[in-house]
C-alpha cells in the first residue's frame, strides 16, 4: 500500500545517513570533486566537506588518507553519544537545597533566590544554575517543587489590551498624568485598588497602595468596601506621614470604582489623584501583581473578619521583604526605608 506521507528525500538540516556515506565513499574512488557529490546527494557543499575531513582515516602505516564510510559512521556515533543535554544537579546540589528552602519557608522566587545568592556572593556562578534551569528543573521533576507550587506561572494572560470610552468621570484621567512617571525614576508615584474577601456592603476589606519606583506595598484593612472607609484610611495615612505626606504621596493613580469616588476630595496641591479607564486594570499593573500576592495569603471568597490589622501589615511585610529582580535583587522595604530617611533627614 502506497504511503502518501513517506518520502526519501531528506530534511534541511537532517544529519548523513549510512546510505549516503556510503555514496561519499563510492563517488571519491570514482574521482568525484566535493562539489559533485554534494550536488549529487543534494546536500550543502559544507557538509559534505567536513563529513569527508571527519571519517577520512590513515591507511598504509599513515602513508595513505582515505574516506572510509564506517570510520565516518562511527565517528558520527560517539559524537551523538556526547551531544545530549548535561544537567548539573550533582555539582549545585548545595545551591538546589537553599533555593528549596528559600521557596518554602520565605516563598521567594526562584529567580529571586538565584540572583540574591549570587549577588550577595553566597554561591560563586560555577556552583549556580541560572533561573531558566530552575524552571527547567521543575519541569522535569528535578526538584521537589511542581509547577502548581510556583505562584505565578499558571497564572498568565495572554489577553489582548484594549482602552474602554471612559464611563465614569470621578477625577482627573490619567491621560493627564506626566509620562515621568512611566519611567519610574522618582520616588513618590503610588498606585491604588481595594480587594475583597467576601462581598458584602459590611464586609472588611484591603486597601492596597503600591508605590512605583521601589515597589513597596502598604496594605491597610479597612471597614467595609466604601467611599467613606478609604477616606478614613487616607486620613491615617496622612497622619502617619504628617508635614512629609506630599513628599511621600506625589501622586495616586486608582480605577473608578465607587469606593474611590471621594478620592479626588483628597487631593492637594502637591499630591494629584488620577483614574485609569474602566475595565483598564492593566493602567496600574504593578498594583494588580501586588494584589496578586496578597491572594497567597487571602484567597478569593475569604472573609477579612478572620484577620486582624496586625495579621495584614504582617503579610505586606513577607511580600516587601521578596528581593525582586527588578530592583537588581534588593527588597522593595530596603529601597523604601532609603527614600523615607532621605525625606525625613531634609
Amino acid at each position: 500500500m502506497d504511503n502518501p506521507n513517506c518520502s526519501i528525500e531528506h530534511r534541511k538540516g537532517q544529519h548523513l545517513t549510512a546510505e549516503e556515506r556510503h555514496d561519499i565513499e563510492v563517488h571519491l574512488k570514482d574521482g568525484w570533486s566535493k562539489y559533485r557529490i554534494a550536488k549529487h546527494l543534494n546536500r550543502p557543499y559544507n557538509t559534505v566537506k567536513n563529513e569527508i575531513l571527519r571519517g577520512t582515516v590513515a591507511l598504509y602505516h599513515g602513508k595513505v588518507f582515505r574516506y572510509k564510510a564506517d570510520a565516518g559512521q562511527n565517528q558520527y556515533k560517539q559524537n551523538r553519544c556526547s551531544s545530549a543535554r548535561k544537567y548539573h544537579c550533582l555539582e549545585t546540589t548545595d545551591f538546589l537545597k537553599y533555593v528549596v528552602k528559600q521557596f518554602r519557608e520565605e516563598g521567594w522566587s526562584l529567580d529571586a533566590c538565584f540572583g540574591y545568592a549570587l549577588q550577595s556572593g553566597k554561591f560563586s556562578r560555577n556552583e549556580m544554575v541560572c533561573t531558566k534551569t530552575l524552571y527547567n528543573y521543575v519541569d522535569l521533576g528535578l526538584l521537589p517543587l511542581k509547577n502548581i507550587d510556583l505562584p505565578e506561572k499558571l497564572r498568565r494572560n495572554t489577553k489582548a489590551k484594549r482602552v474602554r470610552e471612559n464611563r465614569k468621570n470621578l477625577g482627573r484621567s490619567i491621560d493627564e498624568r506626566p509620562e515621568a512617571i512611566e519611567e519610574r525614576i522618582e520616588f513618590g508615584h503610588w498606585e491604588l485598588d481595594s480587594v475583597l474577601g467576601q462581598k458584602g456592603a459590611e464586609e472588611p476589606c484591603a486597601l492596597t497602595l503600591v508605590e512605583r519606583m521601589t515597589r513597596d506595598a502598604l496594605w491597610l484593612k479597612v471597614k467595609n468596601h466604601s467611599a467613606e472607609a478609604v477616606t478614613e484610611a487616607m486620613q491615617e495615612l496622612k497622619s502617619i506621614f504628617g508635614a512629609h505626606f506630599s513628599e511621600v504621596f506625589k501622586t495616586i493613580t486608582t480605577d473608578n470604582g465607587s469606593e474611590f469616588s471621594k478620592l479626588s476630595m483628597q487631593e492637594t496641591k502637591e499630591t494629584k489623584v488620577y483614574f485609569t479607564h474602566p475595565f483598564s486594570s492593566w493602567e496600574k499593573g504593578t498594583n494588580e501583581c501586588h494584589n496578586r500576592m496578597l491572594r497567597r495569603f487571602i484567597p478569593k471568597g475569604k472573609s477579612f473578619t478572620a484577620y486582624n490589622i496586625d495579621d495584614v501589615l504582617f503579610f505586606a511585610d513577607r511580600i516587601n521583604g521578596l528581593p525582586r529582580k527588578v530592583l537588581g535583587y534588593h527588597t522593595p522595604e530596603e529601597l523604601f526605608e532609603k527614600e523615607l530617611d532621605r525625606i525625613f533627614a531634609a
